[in-house]
């Protein structure tokens, strides 16, 4: 049986919560809830728990305050929120559970299966860690790691050593610096949001490009994007427009 915590500013969530694992008779027990950061951080030490539902938008201080608090994450977390761009991009990016309000039964059945898999596996929370980084260095893009769970690992990229990443129906291939591939089960357009501020361009629905790592723009043959390694990627005509901007160039 999975221990978990709930931490919530408002106690109908909670109770939500309780209701759902009870009614689908999910293998959780509560131990303790909160309905603040602090009372939350004092719960979680007093039960060491395995799970942490935690909501991230909370009055004073949110979600990520209570886990900046704590000394070590033994415990899975699975957020659970209304809305919030940057906190969501972040969870994301450390590929982290989430789950939105109102709480759909089946998505929480999901995540509690995940849970259960990854303590049975009893590996140190390394996505945890990650997504801790990025909340306290959220400006210092260069050393933001991207979590890409392939079937055999979960590995921890800097996006600067993604040169490109290129669509196979719902699975998406990354190319990096170091000469290795890796095949993660997601659509590109997930990653074309989460990559879109560190200078990533989609230039095709099939292919999204680190910026850094394009040595021209061919126009012949359609158009195409040669890469630093002589890699031609080619440009659908409905991006051309976009990714011209992108560059800085003038169309002609």
């Amino acid at each position: 049986m999975i221990r978990a915590v709930i931490i919530d500013d408002e106690k109908n969530n909670i109770e939500n919560i309780v209701q759902l694992l009870q009614k689908h008779e999910l293998p959780v027990t509560i131990v303790g809830s909160a309905t603040d950061a602090d009372d939350g951080v004092a719960t979680i030490a007093a039960t060491n728990p395995d799970l942490l539902f935690l909501d991230i938008q909370m009055p004073e201080k949110n979600g990520f305050d209570v886990l900046k608090a704590l000394p070590h994450h033994q415990f899975e977390v699975i957020f659970v929120t209304a809305f919030d761009q940057y906190g969501i991009q972040a969870v994301k990016f450390s590929a982290i559970d989430y789950l939105l309000k109102p709480i759909n039964p089946d998505e929480l059945k999901v995540s509690i299966h995940k849970v259960e898999a990854k303590l049975n596996r009893k590996k140190e929370n390394l996505q945890l860690e990650n997504l801790m980084e990025l909340i306290r260095d959220k400006d210092a893009k260069k050393d933001h790691k991207l979590a890409l769970a392939s079937t055999k690992e979960i590995r921890f990229v800097h996006t600067e050593e993604i040169i490109r990443c290129e669509s196979s129906n719902a699975y998406t291939q990354f190319y990096l610096t170091d000469g290795k591939n890796i095949m993660v089960s997601k659509p590109i357009f997930e990653y074309e949001e989460l990559l879109a501020s560190y200078d990533f361009i989609r230039c095709h629905q099939s292919h999204l490009v680190n910026k850094k790592f394009i040595k021209s723009l061919v126009k012949e043959d359609s158009g195409y994007l040669l890469l630093n390694d002589n890699t031609r990627i080619p440009i659908s005509r409905g991006k051309k427009e976009n990714l011209l901007k992108a560059l800085h160039t003038v169309k002609k």
